[in-house]
């Protein structure tokens, strides 16, 4: 196969969505409406991306399949057009021959971004969702609101550090990774509500770091041994687990550097023992805890606003390009911090947080016991520890 074609073909776990996408029927509209065949045609087209991207989500991110149910009419393409983005982005590097063709891959979502927010997109489905939404964004708020260019291609380069399987150096470096990813997606959805505002942000970022860190666990076990990982779970699970970590091939341990070299992890002993490696369960204790860190800090801001306080430390990224923000009278719109928390909670990141409630469970359980084990390596928390990482449920 040329070098063009392994380009342009689309990635394996894909063919059969993009098949159903590509024979699609049009939609029969009902009687007495009026559509003419240039409208017509677009609707159909608009709507076969939509049920692309609800395929996608359905097989890859089921999470964000089931809340779409909740998402407000006016911002669902947004949603599913943002989110399918992100795991077509995540699957790159595992669904490619070589990083060359990832890297041109890349390159192909940095243009059709450039693209969609220009108004021409090309003819991929979840360009063309975007697209719509982009221009219904427009249309609702007469101009005044948009979709960020450089929240859209800063997701894609943080996917395209993934591309070589390079261990995050740092916790703090996998903490921008997830901010560059996960909560980057949260804050693109507040931005089609439309809604701007730096506590709504603010909670967002340390959720998307949360749910960031937690899909890089999860992914860990898939990542490093999928063959023995297949067998246990079904095989869309096991892609969707090694997507959301950042679509690594296997052969590598994706934890940060300095937390092995804190626990003492050596990756050729992860390869040769598993879970029972030297240091492993500390080092995903260490992470695990991060995680449960930013959710612990994000329910505790929502609980100083419900008690009439401030959110309780300022927000690291305000004044960056997209988190600049409109100095209100309070008086003039009405609206507290926790009136805009409460709105965007309907849509968007509060709703996250209770579907990441397992995520949170699962982070509680393995700290929790933790402090009745034996010890830094007690056989309970390992256990624990391990099946959090691999994303399974019983103990």
């Amino acid at each position: 196969m040329s070098l063009l074609k392994d380009i342009l073909r689309p990635s394996r776990p894909n063919q059969q969505i993009l098949q159903t996408y590509l024979t699609h029927k049009p939609l029969q509209h009902r009687p007495g409406r009026n559509f003419s065949q240039v409208a017509g045609a677009a609707e159909a087209e608009v709507q076969a991306a939509r049920n692309y991207c609800l395929d996608l989500l359905s097989k890859y991110d089921r999470p964000s399949y089931t809340l779409s149910t909740f998402i407000p009419r006016n911002a669902q393409a947004a949603y599913l057009a943002l989110r399918a983005l992100n795991v077509s982005l995540s699957m790159i590097p595992d669904t490619t021959s070589s990083p060359a063709i990832g890297l041109m891959r890349f390159q192909f979502w940095r243009d059709a971004v450039a693209r969609t927010l220009a108004g021409s997109p090309p003819k991929e489905p979840i360009a063309i969702l975007l697209a719509s939404a982009v221009a219904d964004l427009h249309q609702r708020t007469q101009g005044s609101a948009r979709l960020s260019k450089n929240w859209l291609t800063r997701m894609i380069s943080a996917r395209e550090q993934t591309l070589t399987n390079d261990p995050y150096p740092s916790l703090a470096a996998l903490e921008t990774y997830a901010e560059n990813t996960y909560s980057t997606v949260l804050y693109l959805t507040l931005s089609a509500l439309p809604m701007a505002s730096v506590t709504a942000d603010h909670v967002a970022s340390h959720i998307g770091k949360a749910a960031g860190i937690a899909a890089v666990l999860r992914g860990l076990p898939l990542v490093a041994f999928p063959a023995a990982a297949a067998p246990q779970q079904p095989k869309q699970a096991v892609a969707a687990a090694a997507a959301a970590a950042g679509g690594v091939k296997q052969g590598a341990v994706m934890l940060p550097l300095d937390v092995m070299a804190q626990a003492g992890v050596k990756e050729e002993e992860v390869f040769r023992q598993g879970a029972d490696a030297p240091g492993l369960r500390d080092a995903v204790f260490a992470v695990a805890t991060r995680a449960s860190d930013h959710l612990i800090t994000a329910q505790q801001m929502l609980g100083n606003l419900r008690a009439g306080q401030d959110v309780g430390h300022a927000f690291e990224h305000e004044g960056e390009e997209g988190h600049q923000y409109e100095v209100v009278a309070p008086d003039a719109r009405g609206d507290t911090p926790l009136d805009e928390v409460n709105r965007a909670s309907v849509s968007s990141f509060l709703l996250w947080l209770r579907v990441s409630g397992s995520i949170s469970l699962r982070v509680w359980i393995l700290i929790s016991s933790s402090r009745s084990s034996s010890g830094p390596t007690g056989s309970c928390r390992g256990r624990l520890t391990w099946r959090l990482t691999a994303g399974l449920y019983e103990c």
